[in-house]
């Protein structure tokens, strides 16, 4: 069967696109949600880090389990099953009837989820080896727009709809990404039997590279803290910069969104860039700029400068994210992929829950400027081992 891998990345990236906003949509209006339920407010907070944590924490757990399933029964399956599962979590929570249900469901989206690292590894296994970068480096755009556009669309239609009725347009949301999945994502695969599937301790046995595959791993954990470690603080340090509380929230959206918008426009040609030059080179010049960036983060003066710094930040984003996708597909054997992206996101959903836990925690004992500065030292170590791995292959490509 002859597979036309543009059309399955188009349809790839609207549903990693719609899963990315449907996993951040709630972030503007979760606290009021939980209020509404009859949450006393004297647990509102704790019940709102709650809710947006135990989602990636679930996603984390069971990762691994729907990466082994992806390698025997095929990606597409698995995209499909993680569509449908969110279009039900994520529209059942107009009906809950307390702040538990809300919390239970919200684990359940985290356990169905798997839509984007499986359209991940669907196109890198699909892609021709040349246009890897370009093709992973697109696909990444779709959940980062998601994820950008989300807390600004789901706060627009809360206010226009109802917050209860936001639930129920993502699950019709999520629902036509099924279908569009369903009907027009096509895969060659033949299923494999449990006991013929190689185990994953002889995947990573078969790797040559497997030290730089476990550097990856890191890469994705402290991009994600890195993203996500100014998340509890940033409104309250724009606060601080600006002296004006009146346009506190529009600003903080901006700042927010601008790293989103670089990432956006850059990751693609990044990704090609990658491609012709290697994608270990740009990785670790994703990584320098990240520095670059957080280190002065601390030392900004106004609003203005810290949207500088973050827009900036957004081309390192852009650079590895392609980059990590594509150095995985290029090590990893082919009868393990799933397997491998999965854990890949294991690392990426840990850290996005250690990076709110980083921040808040930096920020109450050392101050907000403090919080930008230990994330530097965590990308500092990154470059270190990056470094280590790569030493063998700077001038070359993987």
């Amino acid at each position: 069967m002859k597979i036309d891998w543009r059309r399955n990345l188009l349809i790839s990236w609207v549903g990693c696109f719609f899963t990315g906003a449907s996993f951040s949509l709630v972030m503007p209006f979760i606290p009021l949600y939980i209020e509404q339920l009859g949450t006393p407010k004297s647990q509102i907070e704790l019940f709102s880090g709650l809710a947006i944590s135990v989602t990636a924490l679930a996603s984390a757990i069971v990762a691994p389990i729907w990466g082994n399933l992806a390698d025997r029964k095929g990606r597409r399956l698995m995209m499909i099953r993680a569509a449908v599962g969110m279009t039900f979590t994520m529209g059942s929570l107009a009906f809950v009837p307390n702040v538990y249900w809300l919390l239970l469901m919200r684990f359940m989206t985290g356990i169905l989820s798997g839509y984007i690292p499986n359209a991940t590894a669907l196109i890198a296994s699909q892609a021709p080896r040349e246009k890897s970068g370009w093709a992973l480096g697109t696909l990444a755009t779709g959940a980062i727009a998601g994820n950008l556009i989300g807390p600004s669309m789901g706060g627009a239609l809360a206010q226009w709809f109802g917050m209860e009725n936001v639930f129920i347009i993502t699950g019709v949301v999520l629902l036509i990404t099924t279908i569009l999945t369903i009907v027009l994502v096509k895969e060659d695969f033949t299923p494999i039997k449990k006991t013929e599937m190689a185990p994953i301790k002889d995947i990573f046995a078969q790797m040559e590279n497997f030290q730089i595959l476990i550097g990856l791993f890191v890469t994705s954990l402290i991009l994600q803290i890195g993203i996500t470690s100014i998340s509890p603080i940033l409104t309250l340090y724009i606060r601080d910069l600006s002296g004006n509380s009146s346009n506190v929230l529009f600003v903080s959206g901006l700042i927010v969104s601008v790293s989103g918008v670089s990432a956006i426009l850059s990751s693609p040609s990044l990704g090609k860039i990658g491609d012709r030059i290697g994608n270990h080179k740009v990785l670790l010049f994703g990584l320098v700029l990240s520095l670059v960036c957080f280190v002065p983060m601390g030392f900004v003066k106004t609003p203005f400068q810290l949207g500088v710094l973050r827009f900036l930040l957004g081309f390192s984003t852009g650079a590895l994210t392609p980059s990590i996708n594509t150095l995985i597909n290029k090590i990893t054997p082919a009868a393990g992929v799933s397997r491998v992206y999965s854990y890949n996101q294991m690392f990426q959903n840990f850290g996005q829950v250690l990076g709110p836990m980083v921040g808040s925690t930096v920020a109450h004992s050392m101050g907000y400027p403090a919080v930008f500065w230990v994330t530097s030292g965590f990308v500092l170590i990154n470059i270190g081992i990056s470094l280590f791995n790569f030493r063998k292959n700077l001038r070359n490509p993987i």
